[in-house]
């Protein structure tokens, strides 16, 4: 499969399918965002899309304050694995098998073959996990599923937990300001590559067809109905594309004048008055690694600065932390507070990536 057969997969899927499909490739996680009155719909959007074009298990976690890391671990699995919860020995019969296999495997030389019929080790977490308003959960449980989207393992009461492969973590949440309110925990946002706002006027392709509104939330007739995206072919992506989109990406090429353009743009957002924090060094690595996954999908096979502005949006908005004028550097140096307060006033993530984006970029 070629840039161009990618590139019309892509013209085929919605943003959001998008979003996931680049996730899912680069095997990392997202951040969703929303308006209160969409949340529901999206959430069921969202399941849509992972059951109907990726064929993933999924769920859905509703998250309050009061969440507890019992009640994650328990939504999250597959409903196998939620049956077998209710027999205390499946899960005892597992860690003891697991000891002892390792206390074996420990003995035996290492540079011989695998053990024969040895069984690999079970997924009991569902492909794909929607967490609703995640950033209201206690910081045990943002930790919790930190370690999950890091290793893909989580070691409980009940036994290990194990996503597959093919795991993705949405925090779904509601964004009514500049800045998401209450915060997420900032090394869990350091390991979501990229963050979407879908807004109400952007429809939902399936929802509307499968007519599965929420009640009490939206109705048929109050959402925005996209015919066009509605008529399109629907695309089925499976394991192979994913791979070939991963495949695809490392052989972009990267000219010299784009490289210093990557540069340029990390620099002058840690240059920023604004800005007080996140453009971390994981971000930059992100930063050049997402870009490299968005030129397959746009059928060309090198970067362009259009492409480098696209991630930066995607990558760095969610993780910006905009600075306080009482934090300002100015003022050590005889600046006015109530001047950095003013220039200070409507500054937003979106509006720092404005200034900074405006750079003249390479021809």
């Amino acid at each position: 499969m070629d840039d161009h057969n990618l590139e019309e997969i892509a013209r085929q899927l919605s943003d959001l399918e998008v979003a996931l499909f680049l996730c899912l490739a680069s095997r990392e996680h997202c951040l969703i965002e929303t308006t209160g009155n969409c949340l529901n719909d999206l959430a069921k959007e969202l399941v849509l899309i992972a059951s109907n074009t990726f064929e993933l298990s999924f769920c859905i976690v509703d998250c309050t304050p009061t969440t507890s890391i019992g009640e994650l671990h328990n939504d999250i699995l597959t409903p196998d694995a939620r049956r077998n919860q209710e027999r205390p020995s499946y899960f005892r019969m597992k860690t003891e098998s697991s000891s002892n296999l390792s206390s074996y495997m420990g003995r035996r030389d290492r540079s011989k073959s695998p053990i024969p019929n040895t069984p690999l080790e079970e997924t009991n977490v569902v492909n794909v996990v929607i967490a609703k308003n995640f950033n209201l959960v206690e910081y045990d449980v943002q930790v919790q599923a930190l370690q999950l989207m890091r290793t893909r393992k989580l070691v409980t009461e009940m036994g290990t937990l194990s996503a597959p492969e093919s795991f993705l973590f949405i925090p779904l949440v509601v964004r009514e300001s500049d800045q998401l309110k209450p915060a997420l925990q900032t090394h869990l946002t350091e390991h979501l590559l990229v963050s979407h706002f879908h807004a109400p006027e952007d429809g939902f392709v399936f929802l509307e067809e499968s007519e599965w509104f929420s009640d009490g939330q939206l109705s048929a007739s109050s959402v925005v109905h996209n015919t066009k995206l509605a008529k399109r072919k629907r695309a089925k992506i499976d394991a192979t594309q994913i791979e070939c989109l991963r495949e695809a990406s490392e052989s972009v090429t990267t000219s010299a004048e784009v490289v210093r353009y990557v540069q340029d743009i990390v620099v002058f957002l840690r240059l920023s008055r604004a800005v007080a924090g996140g453009v971390s060094a994981k971000a930059n690595n992100q930063f050049a690694r997402f870009a490299q996954f968005l030129a397959p999908v746009h059928g060309i096979d090198y970067l362009t600065p259009s492409i480098v502005a696209l991630a930066a949006r995607k990558v760095f908005r969610h993780r910006m932390i905009v600075a306080n004028p009482d934090d300002d550097r100015s003022l050590q140096y005889g600046s006015d507070l109530g001047a950095v307060s003013h220039v200070l006033m409507d500054v937003t993530p979106d509006s720092i990536l404005d200034g900074v984006l405006a750079l003249e970029p390479p021809i």
